[in-house]
């Protein structure tokens, strides 16, 4: 089966081209492909099939099996791809994963894509549909208490559920490998959550560093980069337009503040190599 690993700022999946190829067992063949010793590796797999709401659609699985709603980082790379391929011929194009579409451009310049911009659609604020367990209506700026730590709270939707804590200290410095799973698995969030620990350095730039649910810490989450900039307009640290920096690269995110307007994420979509590989 041939295969083409992508990345986003160093969000790295292994993509499979279903126009091509057959995968049978898609969960069992994301938790091989993934495996960085034993298989491909990668954040996780994404199957690009064609959509029935959209004209493509992204079906994405974590490196454990589990599927996962959306990925700004991977979808980034599958409008890349199907552009590349032919498969459209213009600059704009619809992706849907797990039922929600978004709508992407492309910038080209001279035949190559330079970035992609992904209107991210509206976040979801509404605690029961995060979804996270509170007496409140909506998580913002809530305290909550993890082994014997207390953070400061934004939950936000952006097809997957987020928890965004801000930090005094640089996120290099914070201890995500111990408080990253212990949020993820917190039984507040009944579907689990990725976890978004970040520093606003001015008013348009954040440092960021994230646990993403199933997956454990990548270089970088577009829907994660996405809430935090939610999160941070709506305790009012930063302007409209931030620049997030990421372990792996920068993300530029739009968002007027009102909460029933898309969310518009410009980033890379890169290559990494193709292959093949037995299953």
């Amino acid at each position: 089966m041939k295969f083409t690993k992508m990345h986003g700022i160093g969000n790295d999946y292994i993509y499979i081209d279903c126009f091509k190829e057959t995968v049978d067992n898609e969960s069992e063949a994301a938790i091989k492909l993934s495996d960085r010793h034993f298989g491909v590796g990668g954040d996780g797999l994404i199957l690009i099939k064609k959509g029935t709401q959209a004209d493509f659609e992204m079906v994405m699985y974590n490196p454990d099996g589990t599927r996962a709603e959306m990925c700004g980082n991977a979808i980034r790379c599958v409008a890349r791809y199907v552009y590349d391929k032919g498969y459209i011929k213009g600059t704009e194009l619809s992706i849907e994963s797990m039922g929600k579409v978004k709508y992407i451009t492309l910038t080209v310049e001279n035949n190559a894509v330079k970035c992609v911009r992904v209107d991210m659609g509206a976040p979801v604020l509404k605690a029961a549909d995060v979804p996270v367990v509170s007496d409140s209506d909506k998580v913002i700026n809530k305290e909550i208490t993890v082994d014997s730590k207390k953070f400061n709270m934004t939950c936000v939707s952006m097809g997957n559920p987020h928890a965004v804590m801000f930090i005094d200290k640089s996120p290099n410095e914070f201890e995500l490998e111990h408080f990253g799973p212990l949020f993820e698995n917190n039984k507040i969030f009944p579907n689990r959550v990725n976890a978004e620990f970040a520093r606003v350095t001015d008013r348009k730039n954040i440092d960021m560093r994230v646990w993403e649910r199933g997956t454990g810490e990548t270089l970088a989450c577009g829907t994660g980069t996405c809430a935090t900039v939610v999160a941070a307009i709506l305790n009012g640290y930063v302007d409209n337009e931030v620049t997030v920096h990421l372990l792996g690269g920068d993300l530029q995110i739009y968002w007027s503040g009102d909460e029933n307007d898309s969310v518009i994420m410009t980033g890379p979509a890169e290559y990494v190599f193709t292959g093949e590989i037995d299953l």
